[in-house]
């Protein structure tokens, strides 16, 4: 039979038990009543709130790619502007310069005086030999008067044919030397008309070599003379252009652009720079200067299919790579690998297999992702 403390101890126990169940039956009622009151709100916010829409499509603007056969590569060059033709004017003959008449920088025409030599000797021994050709020829009437006169006394037999073949042959030798006279004569005149400097062409003097008065020897340079006309181009240009490709080109000097039309092509190549030497000729009325430089613009066609893309529209990727961003038929980005051939300014020449009416986004491809749906705005299809 329990003691009255051990009474007391299962009292405080069964107590204990009560409010403990208590406490949690009222903790679980309150937890319940929370998730009904919850649950409510939650519903009503829920109800209250409008239904969350799709994200829109990303305007962009596309552009359909044109397949093309090849594409031009325009290149320029670095020319001088030349004279058409550069003389270096000379006397034939040495002697003693009398007199020049142009200045550098005087324009003179064809056939013009420019300089003379001194002619006093040539003249001197010129009219020696005219005053000795007259004495032979005053020789040669009385010779030719005593032929005819043994001819007549020989058919009537009072003179010899010896005395008759004297006097033959002394009018032979008379007009032998008259003939040799007559050759010196005519030396002393190309003397003294190589004594006389003309100009070969109109053109302009660029240089004079002396003043007046030097002993000249035969062949040194006085005058430097530089002929009117259209003015050249001179430029090296590279072993792979085609004759064809410059025939006609354009040139660019001091910010204006000239027609210019091919002249010549050297066979030979520069042993330093490796390029050949090619001759251009301008436009006859082109105002120029000599030395001036020149740009040449040469346009080559390369054979090689591919198509014009706008560089904004091109992605690069990892090591080197580019890649487009094609819109296909349910306007879906998709990436699509391509190669660079060529750039220029704003566009670029690309290869890869693009089926007709390819539709690539034509600027801000960072701004979508493969996979994502756009929507196509401006002139694209």
């Amino acid at each position: 039979m329990p003691t009255e403390p051990q009474k007391k101890s299962l009292f405080v126990r069964a107590v204990r038990a009560i409010v403990s169940l208590g406490f949690t039956a009222l903790f679980v009622g309150a937890a319940a009543i929370a998730v009904v009151v919850g649950a409510g709100v939650l519903g009503e916010r829920a109800a209250a709130t409008e239904t969350s829409q799709v994200a829109p499509a990303i305007p962009v603007s596309a552009k359909v790619i044109e397949i093309e056969d090849g594409y031009d590569v325009r290149r320029s060059y670095v020319g001088q502007i030349e004279a058409p033709k550069t003389v270096d004017l000379s006397f034939e003959l040495g002697g003693r310069l009398d007199k020049i008449y142009v200045d550098e920088g005087d324009a003179v025409r064809s056939n013009q005086v420019l300089a003379k030599l001194d002619t006093d000797l040539l003249i001197a021994d010129r009219d020696r030999l005219l005053a000795t050709r007259d004495a032979v020829t005053a020789q040669l009437d009385f010779a030719q008067l005593t032929v005819e006169r043994n001819e007549a006394l020989r058919d009537r037999g009072f003179a010899s044919q010896e005395r008759l073949d004297q006097a033959l042959s002394t009018q032979r030798e008379l007009i032998a030397r008259i003939r040799e006279i007559d050759a010196d004569l005519a030396q002393i005149e190309i003397r003294l008309e190589k004594s006389v400097l003309h100009a070969p062409a109109d053109g302009l003097i660029t240089r004079a070599e002396v003043d007046g008065g030097e002993t000249l020897g035969s062949g040194q340079v006085i005058l430097g003379l530089v002929q009117d006309g259209a003015p050249h181009v001179r430029v090296g240009l590279p072993l792979d252009i085609a004759r064809s490709d410059i025939q006609q080109i354009q040139i660019k000097v001091s910010g204006q652009t000239y027609q210019a039309t091919l002249e010549t092509i050297r066979p030979d190549i520069d042993p330093v720079t490796r390029t050949r030497t090619a001759l251009f000729q301008l436009e006859a009325d082109a105002p120029l200067t000599l030395g001036q430089t020149a740009s040449i613009f040469v346009t080559s066609r390369i054979e090689e299919p591919g198509a014009w893309v706008p560089v904004r529209s091109l992605k690069e990727g990892a090591r080197g790579t580019w890649s487009l961003q094609v819109v296909d038929a349910k306007d879906v980005v998709r990436a699509a690998m391509v190669e660079v051939i060529y750039t220029e300014s704003e566009h670029a020449y690309i290869r890869g297999t693009f089926p007709p009416g390819t539709r690539i986004v034509e600027q801000g491809p960072q701004r979508v992702t493969s996979g994502q749906k756009v929507r196509i705005i401006g002139g694209g299809v």
